[in-house]
């Protein structure tokens, strides 16, 4: 069994894989193209298109990230080997973390304590009881659901949205156009942790965003296609003239880096985070990748890639 491994710590990846299997041959994209062609699986993650075209006997690709928008895009790609991609592996505890950082930030008042510093203004803020503060999360996948239940038990009321319905314990579950609209109306906080796709593109427009409660908060450690920049900005508004929603924290973005002159840096109502929120634990990632590799080989059934849902 031959591995071919992309990512940048590739190295750490070869040598875990090669002692947790050692009768397969591990090799790193930095190896030579004689070497690295004739793989049996391909681990990768925005590999570059001549690593999938120089294949020619792949029986399985491993998406080493959550999301597989730049591996469906990629040139080259087969469209008859089968791609499982990372489904939560440690990432959605992280995820979680950073949901009620932003979460928190907003509902203990710190964005107007921190404007508050600036003026020495000495003034508590009330604070309701947490059962009061509802929080949407869109999408509840593996690390959404994951989001959702931890948000829950922490004491927030939580309402989730999906596609097709979804049912998580102690979540307010919705789905579909009309679940979204019910659900925008209804939520302090709003987390967006749903797949880079057609359907996602600017799910948050400037007609969703109108849709939220005035003084709203958004939090995206999702996908920065999900919200049109733009539509964001006005909402927020600026010092003179504030606008429909309180402020944004944001991990993800349409371009990244954020080019320096984007407005977002420099809004005073927005957090610019560097598309950190949910970074891979190696040794998670690692174990759900050999078990991956384990059920090629044994020809177990695997959830895998719908390239057309683009999930």
């Amino acid at each position: 069994m031959k591995i071919i491994v992309h990512i940048d710590e590739a190295t750490q990846w070869q040598e875990a894989l090669s002692q947790a299997l050692p009768q397969a041959t591990v090799l790193t994209s930095e190896a030579p193209a004689e070497e690295r062609q004739q793989a049996d699986y391909l681990a990768i993650w925005k590999a570059p298109a001549h690593l999938l075209q120089e294949q020619t006997q792949l029986k399985g690709i491993i998406n080493l990230g959550a999301g597989v928008d730049y591996l469906l895009k990629t040139p080259g790609l087969p469209s008859d080997v089968p791609i499982v991609k990372l489904r939560d592996a440690g990432m959605g505890e992280l995820m979680a973390d950073y949901a009620l950082y932003g979460v928190l930030h907003f509902y203990r008042s710190m964005d107007r304590y921190r404007e508050q510093q600036q003026n020495a203004s000495w003034q508590p803020q009330a604070v309701v009881e947490k059962s009061q503060w509802s929080v949407g999360v869109l999408g509840l996948g593996a690390i959404g659901g994951f989001v959702a239940s931890a948000l829950q038990q922490a004491g927030f009321q939580v309402l989730g949205w999906s596609r097709s319905p979804k049912q998580i314990s102690g979540v307010h579950c919705f789905h579909g156009d009309g679940g979204l609209t019910e659900l925008l109306g209804q939520v302090q906080s709003l987390i967006t942790i749903l797949p880079d796709t057609e359907a996602t593109k600017h799910i948050l427009n400037a007609e969703r965003l109108a849709q939220l409660p005035k003084g709203a908060s958004v939090i995206n450690p999702g996908r920065g296609s999900l919200i049109d920049e733009q539509a964001l900005l006005d909402a927020l508004g600026n010092a003179e003239q504030p606008g429909h929603l309180r402020g944004a924290l944001l991990d993800v973005f349409q371009e990244e880096p954020l080019p320096t002159n984007s407005p977002l840096w420099q809004h005073p109502n927005v957090i610019v985070t560097p598309h950190m929120a949910a970074p891979t634990p190696l040794n998670d990632a690692i174990d759900q990748v050999i078990s991956y590799l384990h059920a090629f080989e044994s020809g177990e059934k695997l959830s895998t890639v719908n390239p057309d849902a683009g999930y």
